[in-house]
């Protein structure tokens, strides 16, 4: 027995000594001396409190190619995934699970446009060299060193990093904004099979000569639910992070306590490990700039230096249009198209999937885009419905635009590298030390026929479907140095001085108001102490505009014990504090509203084989924030009546019934208790590995839960998708930065996770806990503080 024991003694201390190596062999080097072929000089990395890299080169080259190598070593897995989903490569690794998402993204063309753009890049533009540079960074890191513990579970073998992946890239963050296609099947369905009363509750356009001239069978319809259902889960499934929308403003030095400029950002994008955000404070003689990086992208979506800084949000903007297709019935491979029948091209590609054979795709495109419920196989239904979508339409030179915004210390030269985004749209705030302060709605707007409303399928068979050309950017809505005194960007519908309409998907004004509230008070001065503050405000007046035509028929519906409730409800003030009983019993009720209301028109006959309805889809859209609130004050709308029941219901009836399953529901979910009702036993947040999505896995690679504030469209956005209770948040805040121009290199910032995305590193999480209660931290960028803070320096030189 004692040998016995001995010998499971040694067996396994040998495999605690075995385990510890082999993870201690996957962790960043973050000290010594490392050798770096086609470095021209030695560069020092020092590496801070966080893990932040402070890369010091001699030239840019270098810089960039330092830049890929650590970058890799911290987020070498991130890059794999994110190549993989924009690229149509998941099912190889994750095996058929993936393979609806693979065959969206092949679909869209991303691949085959970025294959294509690459193999023409001018290799001799310094974006270009950056980017050759720091792929180069990034594949010399991935050639000396193990593979991260995901590819040994996943088995990924390792492969080069090119051009073309990182054009991908870009397209993965054009599409991740696509509301379109959860947006213009449901509203196409409401508006032709339900009729124009039915759209009023959304105050859309109602045009009748805009009805698809062929007529869509229910396999159609169930094609287009399943094809909206499957562009949102194509990301959340690979365990990425999904662009949202965002907060940014900037505030002139006539309204700041130091008399310079201060700029506020906090772009909302979905939570995962790692986040999506890599920040790296780069320098060589005649640059420098502290900036928060993409996987695979050498220059900076955000940044700052002493000089300048800016911020992005999402414009929002409608650059994609789902057109309805007529074939030939003689022909199936013509459609018809500006008065005659015109060939689709088509072409084939090929999926790989783990532990299946290999599946062929043929993809098809007609002269309006690629045809997109080809993704779908035999659920694609009759007709085909082609995409136009921006992306594929502009030149979109993105990466030299930002190449450009990392080095624009003037007005000047901010537009005209805001001018070069043309999809995404994006929203650039920037402001300078010298005093000016700026904002460009950056996209190609495409000009379409008049009359035209994009919010619906058009018909590709009329002349409905042609684009114009595109609006000049000098139109796009833009401020500069405005004489109020500050700018606001908050996903909000742009009005531009131009009168031009720019269509959009577009999210509530919730937050915008509330941020022209606080920063349209003459009397305060802004500073980054109050500018944290309005950061992490968690109260939206959305709440008391939705609740108070419903508080009448609420207080006569509701018994005697639950008055407390409603008098709960009635004296909210729409803050959604951790503590907060109100916010719970307000979130778990508009579901219900949205269900009682909406589910009996949009369920039964349109649930697809995976038992997603249109009604799931439509409460994913951003057009159902803005159809709640007029639902609630029209007692007349037909959405009201339950087409189950043989009775006609109003809205007193429903509401009624929505309350009463609201506190079902939550007595069910939470407890009769209602102490135990608060917002953060309800509203939780946990960050996502790709791998932790499977148990037991996400014991190891999750980061949470946190009990968490804010809500859905508060400025402290943490928001979850409407649902019934409890909520996990889907996204938020990103970062937050704070930059006061009159010493920016006492910027502030914070990481929703941690720097690393390599599991058991010191950085994988440690600015967790810090972001949930609203912390700060410094991000180091004088030369005092970089070299008070550092931890470690590496150093690389050049082979010998």
């Amino acid at each position: 027995m004692k040998l016995i024991l001995k010998i499971l003694t040694v067996i396994f201390a040998v495999a605690g000594a075995l385990g510890a190596w082999y993870i201690h062999n996957k962790q960043p080097i973050r000290s010594g001396e490392v050798s770096l072929a086609n470095l021209q000089t030695p560069v020092s990395v020092h590496y801070d409190e966080r893990g932040v890299p402070h890369i010091k080169a001699k030239n840019e080259a270098d810089m960039y190619r330092t830049l890929g190598y650590v970058h890799a070593q911290d987020r070498l897995f991130q890059m794999e995934m994110v190549r993989r989903l924009a690229r149509g490569e998941l099912a190889a690794i994750l095996g058929p699970k993936l393979l609806d998402s693979d065959r969206l993204f092949r679909t869209l063309g991303i691949r085959a446009h970025a294959d294509a753009y690459a193999a023409k890049m001018d290799t001799n533009t310094p974006a270009n060299k950056a980017l050759a540079a720091y792929l180069d960074g990034i594949n010399q890191y991935q050639n000396t060193h193990p593979a991260p513990i995901e590819f040994d579970i996943l088995g990924i073998t390792k492969r080069s990093f090119t051009a073309a992946d990182t054009l991908s890239v870009a397209g993965y963050m054009a599409y991740s904004f696509a509301a379109a296609f959860r947006t213009e099947p449901v509203l196409t369905y409401i508006r032709d099979q339900l009729g124009a009363d039915y759209l009023e509750v959304f105050d859309l356009a109602w045009h009748p000569e805009g009805v698809v001239s062929q007529s869509l069978t229910a396999k159609d319809w169930h094609g287009l639910n399943r094809l909206a259902h499957i562009s949102q889960q194509a990301i959340s499934d690979s365990g990425l992070a999904l662009f949202e929308g965002s907060n940014a403003w900037a505030v002139s030095g006539s309204r700041t306590s130091s008399g310079k400029p201060l700029l506020a950002g906090d772009p909302h994008i979905g939570f995962a490990v790692p986040s999506v955000w890599y920040e790296a404070h780069l320098s060589y003689p005649g640059f420098e700039l502290y900036g928060h990086h993409q996987a695979l992208n050498p220059v900076a979506s955000l940044g700052h230096n002493m000089d300048f800084g800016w911020s992005i949000t999402m414009f929002q903007n409608d650059d994609i249009d789902l057109i309805a297709e007529k074939l030939n019935p003689d022909n199936i491979n013509q459609v018809w198209y500006q008065g005659q029948w015109v060939e689709l091209q088509s072409r084939t590609e090929q999926i790989e999937v783990k532990g299946e054979d290999p599946v062929t795709l043929t993809l098809r495109r007609s002269p309006h885009g690629p045809i997109i419920n080809d993704a779908l196989g035999e659920h694609s239904g009759k007709t085909p419905i082609a995409m136009w979508w921006a992306f594929l339409e502009t030149e979109n030179p993105i990466l030299d635009a930002f190449y450009q915004l990392n080095r624009a210390d003037t007005l000047a030269k901010a537009r005209a590298a805001s001018e070069k985004i043309h999809a995404p749209g994006l929203n650039i705030i920037w402001a300078n030390a010298s005093g000016d302060i700026g904002w460009w709605a950056a996209a190609q707007l495409p000009l379409r026929p008049s009359g035209v409303n994009p919010t619906f399928i058009l018909d590709g068979s009329s002349a409905e479907a042609d684009k114009l050309g595109f609006i000049p950017f000098n139109d796009n809505p833009q401020q500069e140095n405005p004489e109020r005194g500050y700018i606001i960007s908050a996903n909000y519908q742009p009005v531009p001085d131009s009168g031009i309409e720019v269509p959009g998907y577009y999210n509530l004004p919730a937050r915008g108001i509330r941020l022209e509230q606080r920063l349209s008070d003459n009397s305060v001065q802004w500073n980054v102490q109050n500018s944290q503050a309005l950061q992490l405000d968690t109260g939206s007046g959305y709440a008391q505009r939705l609740l108070k035509p419903l508080l009448p028929i609420i207080k006569a519906a509701a018994s005697a014990d639950e008055k407390e409730l409603v008098n709960m409800l009635s004296n909210w003030d729409g803050d959604h504090k951790i503590d907060e009983i109100a916010a719970t019993i307000f979130n778990q009720l508009v579901y219900q509203l949205a269900f009682e209301a909406m589910n009996d028109e949009m369920n039964d006959e349109m649930s697809d084989e995976m038992g997603d309805s249109f009604f799931a889809t439509l409460i994913r859209t951003r057009v159902i924030d803005f159809a709640l609130p007029r639902l609630a004050e029209d007692p007349d709308s037909p959405w009201w009546d339950n087409r189950k029941t043989s009775v006609i219901e109003g809205r007193a009836t429903t509401v009624t019934v929505a309350w009463r399953e609201s506190l079902k529901h939550l007595r069910s979910t939470l407890g009769n208790n209602t102490a135990n009702w608060q917002w953060g036993a309800a509203h939780t947040l946990t960050h996502e590995h790709p791998l932790g999505q499977q148990k037991p896995l996400d014991i190891l690679f999750n980061v949470g839960q946190f009990a968490v504030p804010g809500g859905h469209e508060t400025p402290n956005n943490l928001s979850h998708k409407i649902g019934p209770a409890p909520w996990s948040v889907a996204y938020g805040p990103s970062t937050r930065r704070l930059i006061d121009f009159a010493d920016p290199s006492q910027s502030l910032g914070i990481n929703p996770v941690g720097q690393s995305g390599v599991w058991f590193d010191q950085h994988y999480q440690d600015q967790a806990e810090s972001y949930i209660n609203g912390q700060y931290i410094k991000q180091n960028f004088s030369e005092a503080d970089v070299t008070a803070n550092t931890i470690s320096t590496l150093q690389l030189v050049p082979t010998k």
